[in-house]
């Protein structure tokens, strides 16, 4: 299962099952959970924990130092859940400790080639990343969001669960959940609720109304933010959906796009 030419540290951790293939390079602080596997020429290093079931295509680079200037040599985290697929070029980095010292990345999802994560980022369960989008620094990215090729999101910034991120967009505020957004940065918006989205993972016709009347007193209404998540509180029928996308918005430290 471990080809004979991959290249990994007597110190790392291998639990059985995994499969390493050729010129493979894994380094000493590295633990591979059972059942992954790790293409030609792949890079594991740093202090980089990966679960089970995981598939690491050839060329991925897994735990590689931050590209940030400060950072020296501290101990600082990569840490990958289950069944996640990494595809050619994508590339993960290790947390920094002027962050959150570690990079966390959850269950089920997919980054494909090119995609990049930077340090301190977190993501939840479900993200697709599709090819060449880009995380910098301390971003969050909440369950089932769809980041487009070659999307652009700037540091500290948070996608909402289930959102759809369109190709080429630059994302410069926090996106609320459930939305589409694109648009390069100076054009760059809200369009709408990620309706087929939601429908496509079971949201009821009941729970959609309710995330639509919120959505329009949002980018539609012409209110104050604090004033139309006001209207939200009085006005929305309640339901788990809406109160994240009130709290999201007020738990936002950057500002909402709109």
């Amino acid at each position: 299962m471990i080809h004979s030419t991959a290249i990994i540290h007597p110190g790392a951790k291998i639990a059985e099952g995994v499969e390493i293939g050729p010129y493979a390079v894994i380094g000493e602080n590295v633990s591979i959970g059972k059942g992954t596997k790790i293409g030609p020429h792949a890079v594991i290093d740093g202090w980089t924990e990966i679960g089970e079931a995981n598939t690491i295509f050839h060329m991925a680079s897994v735990g590689a130092i931050p590209q940030d200037l400060k950072y020296r040599g501290e101990k600082t985290w990569l840490k990958i859940g289950n069944g996640n697929t990494i595809r050619e070029f994508a590339s993960l980095h290790l947390g920094t400790v002027t962050g959150d010292g570690e990079t966390t990345v959850g269950d089920g999802n997919l980054f494909m080639a090119y995609s990049h994560v930077a340090h301190d980022c977190h993501i939840g369960n479900n993200v697709i990343m599709a090819n060449s989008a880009t995380l910098a620094g301390h971003v969050t990215v909440e369950d089932y969001a769809i980041l487009g090729g070659l999307c652009a999101v700037l540091q500290f910034m948070r996608i909402g669960a289930h959102v759809m991120v369109g190709g080429m967009t630059s994302v410069p505020m926090d996106v609320p959940p459930y939305t589409i957004i694109t648009g390069d940065r100076s054009e760059s918006r809200l369009r709408g609720l990620n309706l087929i989205g939601l429908k496509r993972r079971g949201f009821s016709d009941e729970t959609i109304s309710s995330l639509k009347k919120a959505y329009k007193l949002l980018a539609m209404s012409g209110l104050k933010l604090t004033e139309a998540v006001e209207k939200m509180k009085s006005d929305v029928p309640k339901c788990p959906e809406v109160d994240h996308f009130i709290e999201f918005i007020e738990s936002s430290k950057r500002g909402v796009a709109r």
